[in-house]
């Protein structure tokens, strides 16, 4: 699956803004990942793209109703296993660098989203990691926002979280106009 039919396929079944630029965020920070991994930038963007595209529609089914979908289109395995995997509950554990990205990059995009908007300026190009660390301390802000999950995908992918946070902020910069965050 390209890009486009993977689009076509998000917006099918997604209606909410939020949740389409959230896909819009994670699918940069992951083709960001594959091409520092020498990976398949394409498909690692199918998969960030596609990773949430069922919940508006099956909230109490995701991801399990999405992966049913995407095997029926033919996705492999492995790319259905990568979805799964970003969510604990489904039980499916992430043994390929392509799950472990798509869980380190998840909830860190949903979050630095949430710390951009409550900036005056509310442009990508000013969030800081020591802004994004401070708020992670603030269990008020973003409170759905879970942040052991943004912390163990960091380790499960072994990386320093500093320089994944600030990985993830410069890949969500270069789409930061699709995702209303330059102003």
């Amino acid at each position: 699956m390209n890009r486009a039919e993977a689009l076509q396929l998000l917006k099918e079944y997604t209606q909410s803004e939020s949740l389409l630029k959230h896909a819009y965020a994670v699918e940069a920070a992951m083709r960001a990942y594959a091409k520092k991994y020498d990976q398949d930038e394409e498909l690692w963007g199918v998969v960030g793209l596609l990773h949430d595209f069922d919940y508006e529609m099956f909230p109490d089914q995701h991801p399990m109703k999405g992966s049913e979908i995407l095997e029926q289109k033919g996705l492999p395995e492995e790319i259905r296993r990568a979805i799964l995997g970003h969510a604990d509950f489904s039980g499916v554990p992430r043994e390929t660098l392509i799950a472990k990205v798509l869980y380190a990059v998840d909830e860190l995009c949903g979050f630095i989203t949430a710390v951009t908007l409550v900036r005056p300026s509310r442009a990508l190009s000013e969030v800081e990691v020591k802004s994004v660390k401070k708020k992670l301390k603030d269990k008020a802000f973003a409170a759905k926002v879970n942040r052991q999950d943004i912390i163990q995908g960091a380790e499960e992918l072994g990386v320093d979280f500093d320089e994944h946070v600030a990985f993830v902020v410069q890949a969500m910069s270069k789409v930061a106009d699709r995702l209303g965050l330059n102003p």
